[in-house]
């Protein structure tokens, strides 16, 4: 068989030819290419049509420095970061217009390296459009941004006068601590819902945020109303009133109150209050506190979800708070039931006799109790719970209690483990609270850092705090500063921490330009 031709067909002995593409030449330049309706090869339709006519390749953008946002007209502000999937939306409709007009079509953006103290900001776009007779052609077009600096309405309030703001959250919660607007603030950081905030600012039993505008602030109290139990109260008190055009200005005030019961509380539940939730108690404890409070009888192991608009109505408080937790040890325990798990948590029902640990040397007092601690209490260990034996209680709802039952003399809380150093490989952002200096007490600082070191723990205890805070990993955390603990300590798994993203500071980016200008200089000659 000669060489080309094609192979005999089966059966018919017949020869068939090999289908060659047919060739035309170019009507301006000759170049053999496929023939399409304008007859021309595609150098050539690119040298004398050109779809980005029309397109602009110089525009402007606002920015705001204060907030890192931009302008998108009319008047709404978006905040956005470097070469980010928001950025690129926020440009191309800057430019989009002029493409519909000129019924360019849009195939794929990217960003081109710009200086970041250029003012500048530039993109590659590829555009495609139907040319002659059905022929598509595609185009990169380069488009460059001169970004303008402007202070938004709300940054320019702020730098003009920073009292003055449109709405305040004033956060209250009468309770002798601080651990819940801690784990509040946690929440806020993650969520991003204090980011609009003016300022941030401490007042006695909680916190006041500052907002340019209404709706911001009713947006932070629907966020609160879904992660605690909160009641609202709203006022207004007229600033100014322009009588021709009828415009009246007001400071809008938002007064939240969060419930006082907090996790690890024990609460003496009233008589009707016990009936209404089936018979539960008269002893309960605060396992948890999200929009609803989760009630736990230690004796039962049941367990209530308590509305806000339920809790109302009982209106009952904390007979004991977590700052009189005693500490005890743990002599020997018996479990009773298997283990369960409840709402994530788990419990299980165990007899242990315990002492308190300042009675050692003393005397010979040995406590038999009921935990729901049994799957983490071994003998030798030790234990904070509530000392009923010996505590003087202000409760009525507890002395009705002591009258009509027969009340444990001990409570176990959780689990306690030795005192292990400040040193973590994990670190919390902070809201830049601002502290009046002229209302703080002598030891308060000291007070706070306890608190604060408190609410570190029982993060590294409660796996279910954690689920609901970012932790991030402590570049400046050293092995060999932190002294060795026990192995049944708890620590935070390295896997659930998140990369810090810090920006190196303006001598860093000084000295990187120099470097790369002299690199520069030096190529060129």
């Amino acid at each position: 068989m000669m060489p080309g031709s094609a192979a005999p067909a089966g059966g018919a002995g017949m020869f068939v030819p090999a289908a060659t593409a047919g060739t035309v030449l170019c009507c301006m330049c000759g170049v053999a290419m496929q023939p399409n309706p304008a007859n021309m090869c595609a150098r050539c339709l690119r040298a004398r049509v050109d779809i980005t006519e029309g397109v602009p390749r110089h525009a402007a953008v606002v920015y705001c420095p204060d907030c890192s946002s931009y302008l998108q007209p009319p008047r709404s502000w978006l905040r956005a970061t470097p070469e980010s999937p928001e950025l690129m939306q926020i440009l191309l409709r800057r430019i989009n217009r002029p493409l519909a007009r000129l019924r360019v079509s849009l195939s794929g953006a990217e960003f081109v390296f710009s200086e970041p103290h250029s003012k500048r900001l530039r993109l590659k776009l590829r555009l495609r459009r139907e040319v002659l007779h059905g022929i598509v052609l595609e185009q990169t077009h380069p488009v460059e941004f001169v970004v303008h600096d402007r202070l938004c309405d709300s940054c320019s309030r702020a730098q003009a006068n920073p009292d003055q703001w449109v709405a305040v959250v004033q956060l209250r919660q009468h309770v002798p601590h601080r651990r819940t607007f801690l784990y509040l603030e946690q929440l806020l950081l993650k969520h991003g819902q204090a980011s609009l905030a003016i300022r941030v600012a401490a007042a006695p039993g909680g916190l006041d945020f500052f907002f340019g505008s209404r709706s911001h602030a009713a947006r932070l109290v629907d966020f609160l109303a879904t992660v605690a139990p909160i009641q609202t109260q709203t006022a207004k008190q007229l600033v100014s009133h322009d009588t021709k055009s009828s415009v009246y200005n007001y400071k809008y005030t938002f007064s939240v109150e969060i419930c006082p019961i907090c996790r690890e509380d024990l609460i003496a539940l009233s008589p009707q209050a016990s009936r209404d939730m089936g018979g539960l108690g008269p002893l309960v404890l605060c396992v948890k506190v999200t929009n609803a409070i989760a009630l736990l009888d230690p004796l039962t192991l049941r367990v209530h979800h308590l509305e806000e608009k339920k809790y109302r109505v009982y209106n009952f408080k904390a007979a004991l708070t977590s700052k009189q937790l005693v500490e005890y040890i743990v002599l020997d325990i018996e479990q009773e039931s298997p283990e369960i798990s409840i709402d994530g948590s788990r419990y299980q029902l165990a007899y242990a006799q315990v002492a308190r640990v300042s009675d050692f040397g003393k005397n010979d007092n040995i406590f038999t109790v009921r935990t729901h601690l049994g799957h983490l209490l071994n003998p030798g260990d030790h234990a904070l719970g509530y000392d009923l034996y010996g505590a003087n209680l202000n409760d009525d709802d507890m002395d009705t209690a002591m009258t009509r039952y027969s009340l444990p003399e001990v409570v176990l809380v959780k689990k306690s483990y030795e005192k292990r150093p400040r040193t973590r490989r994990w670190k919390l952002k902070r809201l830049p609270i601002e502290e009046d200096a002229g209302n703080k007490a002598k030891g308060d600082e000291e007070k706070r850092l306890d608190e604060y070191e408190a609410f570190l723990k029982d993060i590294e205890q409660d796996g279910g705090l954690r689920f609901d805070i970012n932790l991030y990993k402590d570049e400046d955390y050293r092995s060999e500063m932190a002294s060795t603990v026990g192995d049944d300590v708890p620590t935070v798994p390295l896997e659930e921490l998140i990369e810090d993203l810090t920006l190196g500071g303006d001598e860093e980016d000084e000295e990187d330009e120099a470097a790369a200008g002299n690199t520069q200089s030096g190529m060129v000659e």
